[in-house]
C-alpha cells in the first residue's frame, strides 16, 4: 500500500512539473504572439491552456482519490494538499495567458500596441515565462531553488508602473477602449507572476511546514 502511495505521489509531482512546462511554454508563445501579432503563436497558447486545464482536472481527481483511499498524514498530507493548490495556481496562469492571447486575436492583423508600449508588454511576458520556469524547478525538486543573482532587469511591479505611465502619457494617443485592452494584457501578465509567487510559498510550506500565511512578506 505504501509503495503504491509513493508511486502516486511521484506521478502527481511529474504531472505538476509538466503543467509548469506547459505554463512556461504558453508564456513564451504569448510573448511571441504579442511581438509579431502572430496568430499561429496565439492558437498555440490556446492549445497549451487547454492542455493545462485538462491536466488540472486530472490532478484534482488524483488528489481526491489519494485523500479518500490513502488517508495521508503529516508530510504526506502536506504533499497532497500542496499539490492540488499548485495545480490550481498553474491553471490560473494558463487562463491569464490565454486571455492575453485573446487580445492578440482581437487586434489582428494590427499589433496590440505601438512599439514603445509593446516593448513593455514583451518584457512582462518574458518575466512571466522566466518566473514560471523557476517555479517549475521548485515543483520538480520540492525545494526552493537557489536565490537568483542580482539583476538590473526591472521587476514586474516596475514594468507595470512604466506601462501605466506610457498609457497615460504622450507616447499613447489611442482611444480609451484600446488603452483598457492594453492595460488588461499587462495586468494578466503581472498576475501570472503573482501566482508563481504563491507557488514559491507553497513549495516553502512543503519543504519546511511553515504555512504560506505565516511566512514573511519578503520570503522568496
Amino acid at each position: 500500500m505504501r509503495t503504491q502511495f509513493t508511486r502516486e505521489l511521484v506521478a502527481l509531482t511529474n504531472d505538476l512539473t509538466l503543467m509548469c512546462r506547459l505554463a512556461h511554454d504558453a508564456a513564451e508563445r504569448v510573448t511571441d504572439a504579442l511581438a509579431d501579432a502572430d496568430l499561429t503563436a496565439t492558437y498555440e497558447v490556446f492549445a497549451l491552456d487547454e492542455q493545462l486545464q485538462q491536466m488540472y482536472s486530472a490532478c484534482e481527481a488524483r488528489t481526491v482519490v489519494l485523500l479518500a483511499l490513502q488517508a495521508p498524514v503529516a508530510r504526506d498530507l502536506r504533499h497532497v494538499v500542496t499539490a492540488i493548490q499548485i495545480a490550481s495556481e498553474l491553471s490560473r496562469i494558463g487562463t491569464l495567458i490565454s486571455r492575453a492571447a485573446e487580445q492578440v486575436y482581437k487586434s489582428h492583423p494590427e499589433p496590440v500596441a505601438p512599439r514603445p508600449i509593446m516593448d513593455l508588454l514583451m518584457a512582462m511576458g518574458r518575466l512571466a515565462a522566466h518566473r514560471t520556469a523557476i517555479a517549475g524547478q521548485a515543483v520538480a525538486t520540492g525545494h526552493q531553488p537557489p536565490a537568483e543573482p542580482a539583476s538590473d532587469a526591472p521587476a514586474m511591479d516596475e514594468l507595470h508602473q512604466q506601462l501605466h505611465a506610457a498609457l497615460t502619457g504622450p507616447v499613447w494617443s489611442g482611444p480609451t477602449d484600446a488603452s483598457i485592452d492594453i492595460a488588461l494584457v499587462g495586468n494578466h501578465l503581472e498576475r501570472c507572476v503573482d501566482h508563481t509567487a504563491r507557488i514559491d510559498r507553497l513549495i516553502r510550506f512543503l519543504d519546511t511546514g511553515i504555512p504560506p500565511t505565516a511566512q514573511p512578506e519578503d520570503a522568496p
